[in-house]
């Protein structure tokens, strides 16, 4: 697939352990912002995941068929533990020069030790996802002022709901209807 050039195109990595509520709604509303959202699911370094990356991948992937967006991709192949590999596949696959790399407020601090973090920032802007209970704070802003960081603060107003929450509670409530066939089928986050 082709992009136009002027096309907004943003690229949304998720560790999706699982996917929830609130990454169907971020999805949802990147698609009313962006011409394209790629998705994916990947292996974050500084996280320790629960399940294994193939039923992360199948369970993000039936979110995106559910929610049967066209203005919404899965892309697996993109996949990377390592930010920058994952935007140069992008970029490569669909012959992109203008990206932006979708992140949520929890994660600010962390970028700057990120892997390739000063090629990173050439790269791509970031579009920074208030998370309830993650302000973004000044020293971090000061941070991304000071490396020269494009980025924008997202209005979205997202659900307080994490994948942790979603682990611990068994009945399901902020799990993607979709989903609960699969995890239940395949034993997927019983409390340990």
């Amino acid at each position: 697939m082709k992009f136009n050039k002027k096309q907004r195109i943003a690229i949304f990595g998720t560790s999706a352990d699982p996917p929830t509520i609130g990454h169907k709604k971020i999805l949802e509303e990147l698609s009313k912002i962006y011409s394209f959202t790629i998705t994916y699911a990947s292996n974050n370094p500084h996280k320790k995941h629960k399940e294994d990356i193939s039923f992360r991948s199948l369970l993000l992937k039936t979110l995106i068929e559910d929610l049967n967006n066209p203005k919404i991709i899965f892309n697996q192949e993109i996949s990377s533990q390592w930010a920058i590999q994952s935007i140069k596949k992008c970029k490569n696959i669909y012959d992109l020069n203008n990206l932006d790399f979708v992140i949520g407020s929890d994660l600010i601090g962390d970028i700057f030790s990120w892997k390739s973090f000063e090629t990173i920032i050439k790269e791509v802007s970031f579009l920074i996802i208030q998370r309830e209970g993650y302000a973004i704070e000044s020293n971090a802003l000061k941070m991304l002022k000071n490396y020269k960081v494009n980025f924008e603060i997202s209005s979205l107003n997202i659900p307080n709901i994490s994948s942790s929450m979603v682990r611990l509670n068994t009945n399901y409530s902020n799990l993607p209807k979709s989903l609960i066939d699969i995890v239940k089928k395949h034993n997927l986050y019983i409390s340990t």
